[in-house]
């Protein structure tokens, strides 16, 4: 009985000995793998890296994690264009969460097999896609878009001031718009039009409540999926395959 006991306080202390080595393993991978995607995506601050799966040992054996979390704040993905005409849109939050990682012997490399997460987009961020500066829609009346909110039920308000002829002051008019994603554009298209008091083309009033957005070269590849308006902003549903994460 007595050799017994020994035998289960060894394993005991043994397999807690395991835990910790195993966690310690994770904390120094994480923080390497943060370091390394800092660096091969040109971020501004260090992402924040979660490794799942236990126990870690024996997926870095096998040369695959099954599950890796990353999140990046203030990330800056491009509009497109070239020159001067080449710009970006901060996207407040971005996560991700990867699936099936396979990396190298030397961990210079690892991607992926599938990922989907998240990317949040402020109101005042995609209010640059808007055309916010003053536009003539024809008889000298003049609109520009003051902002955008969150119309609820997935729809984006968006504020249009109007400016006629005559009139000795302004007006602000509201006009609820859905949000789409095509391709690696968020497209907001006004669901009804704003009535201007005279009758102008559906294309002239369209050139000012709608409006569209690219977004692109997003970390490791992955694509635009579907969004839809929060209270804050978009958010965006992102996804992909052979997501690179490393080299």
């Amino acid at each position: 009985m007595r050799a017994l006991r020994i035998s289960l306080v060894l394993l005991v202390v043994l397999g807690g000995l395991f835990v910790l080595v195993d966690r310690v393993a994770v904390w120094f991978a994480e923080d390497e793998a943060a370091g390394r995607i800092k660096s091969s995506e040109g971020l501004a601050s260090t992402p924040d890296v979660s490794i799942g799966g236990f126990p870690f040992l024996t997926q870095v054996a096998s040369g695959e994690l099954d599950d890796v979390k990353v999140g990046i704040k203030n990330y800056e993905a491009s509009t497109g264009g070239t020159g001067s005409s080449a710009g970006t849109i901060r996207i407040d939050d971005l996560n991700a969460e990867m699936h099936g990682v396979a990396f190298s012997g030397d961990y210079s490399s690892a991607t992926a097999g599938s990922a989907t997460g998240s990317a949040s987009i402020s109101y005042a961020e995609l209010l640059k896609a808007a055309k916010p500066e003053p536009l003539d829609v024809g008889f000298g009346i003049k609109t520009q878009v003051m902002g955008l909110s969150d119309g609820g039920n997935g729809k984006v308000k968006v504020a249009v001031e109007v400016t006629v002829p005559g009139s000795k002051a302004s007006k602000t008019l509201s006009v609820l718009s859905s949000v789409s994603v095509s391709g690696d554009t968020v497209k907001v298209h006004a669901d009804s039009l704003p009535k201007l008091g005279v009758q102008l083309a559906e294309g002239r009033i369209r050139s000012i409540t709608d409006f569209e957005q690219k977004i692109e070269q997003l970390p490791g590849g992955i694509k635009l999926d579907k969004v839809e308006a929060a209270h804050d902003g978009v958010e965006v549903a992102v996804k992909g395959s052979d997501v690179r994460l490393v080299g």
